[in-house]
């Protein structure tokens, strides 16, 4: 079933189609919002506000350009929401650090992708929220100062700093080996 298909099915709330993009596009979409948030509680919750916002959006798409990418541009504004409205990141994201404190890999070469997500997770919001922005979605600075309401130098620093935690936390990891 093409993507045109689920599309124009879903546009007649038909719960058939919803389901198909739904079970087609969920994996994907869990992934960027395990990105903004290491919590899988907190990633699910993105998700599922996220296909709300798809399902409410879909009349948008105008069948211009890859759809799975308006998906995730979608998804990432539902997150990018959800962290500027949450007031208990800080909470999370200490447990979420907590838990990760026994981390092991061998070397970089052996670095899984979950490993990854895991360090990208440490990171604090606003250095997560930047560095998945613009390396992992492909954001330009100007398109992130605009999102988060930051300077472009802002974004650029935040980068900057996201990328030196994470070379010092693969670095360390390989020295505890």
């Amino acid at each position: 079933m093409s993507d045109r298909e689920i599309i124009l099915g879903c546009l007649q709330n038909d719960r058939n189609y919803q389901k198909v993009l739904f079970d087609k596009y969920s994996g994907i979409l869990m992934t960027v919002c395990r990105r903004y948030f290491p919590d899988n509680a907190l990633a699910e919750d993105a998700l599922q506000d996220g296909f709300i916002r798809i399902f409410q959006s879909l009349k948008q798409f105008n069948f211009q350009g890859s759809f799975e990418g308006w998906l995730k541009k979608v998804v990432v504004n539902v997150a990018l929401r959800k962290i500027q409205t949450e007031r208990k990141v800080r909470d999370w994201m200490e447990l979420s650090a907590a838990e990760n404190k026994e981390f092991h890999c061998t070397s970089i070469d052996k670095l899984q992708e979950e490993d990854i997500l895991t360090m990208i997770g440490i990171l604090p919001v606003g250095y997560r929220t930047v560095f998945n922005m613009y390396v992992m979605d492909g954001f330009s600075h100007r398109e992130i100062s605009d999102a988060l309401n930051i300077t472009e130098s802002t974004s650029r620093s935040q980068l900057v700093k996201a990328r030196q935690m994470l070379q010092k936390m693969i670095t360390e990891t390989n020295e505890s080996d």
